[in-house]
């Protein structure tokens, strides 16, 4: 559906279970997924905006759908800065956006974007970036399981070292918090957190998420026992024993 949209050169929303695209004139603008630290908490977190400064944006330009040129005009950021702030939210959303997913995916013409037009990627060149973060990941460590289990972390080797940006990733390894939920307590993008985690488990200093138990077959229901069963007819049992002694 999303070239297809592409070719149409559509202005909307792509809804999926994992988030949304907001197209215009056939053009990735911006993505969005619950699984994916915002533009919002990219900047905040990073320092390079105050959280009151991001307010004051939204409230300005909010409804009128120009945060982002909000920010530059203020000076809060330069354009620079947004403009690669929003590339790096943007392919990170889309990763789980263009993810496997069971529910539908629907389109609504017309939605725009409370941020604005940064700086559109083609469709193409999204659809491509998504593909290759797949393999990477894969060719890190081969373990899908890790990017939604909780992360437990392992002590290191004698004379094992990690980087900064590992060390405060495993200290919030509490065998709670998934890859994701990492990422948006730290204001990373998830999918540099889920790298991170797959070299830490290729290195042995995150734990492996466990195969699930086979489910042992199931055991026939009892017969049932008729609840009108009538007493035994003693007297007719004793003539019976009595009948069978006799020809022994």
């Amino acid at each position: 559906m999303l070239m297809r949209l592409a070719a149409e050169r559509a202005t909307g929303a792509l809804l999926r279970d994992q988030g949304t695209l907001y197209l215009v004139e056939g053009r990735v603008v911006h993505a969005e997924s619950p699984a994916a630290p915002g533009i919002d908490v990219l900047l905040t977190a990073g320092g390079a905006l105050p959280p009151q400064g991001w307010q004051e944006a939204l409230s300005l330009a909010g409804t009128r759908n120009e945060v982002g040129q909000q920010l530059i005009d203020s000076g809060r950021v330069t354009a620079g800065e947004l403009e690669v702030c929003h590339i790096g939210a943007l392919f990170d959303a889309a990763f789980f956006v263009l993810g496997p997913a069971s529910g539908p995916t629907r389109f609504r013409y017309g939605v725009a974007h409370w941020l604005g037009r940064v700086r559109p990627v083609a469709a193409e060149a999204l659809e491509r970036e998504t593909r290759r973060r797949r393999a990477l990941l894969d060719s890190v460590w081969p373990c899908p399981e890790l990017d939604t289990s909780p992360v437990v972390a392992r002590r290191p080797a004698p004379g094992q070292t990690v980087t900064g940006r590992q060390d405060a990733l495993l200290r919030l390894a509490d065998g709670i918090r998934t890859p994701t939920a990492i990422a948006w307590a730290l204001g990373r993008p998830s999918f540099h957190t889920l790298i991170e985690v797959r070299r830490l488990a290729a290195a042995g200093l995150v734990e492996a998420p466990r195969a699930p138990e086979p489910a042992l077959p199931a055991l026939p229901a009892p017969a049932s026992v008729p609840d009108d069963c009538s007493a035994p007819d003693v007297a007719l049992l004793r003539r019976v024993r009595d009948a069978l002694e006799a020809t022994l």
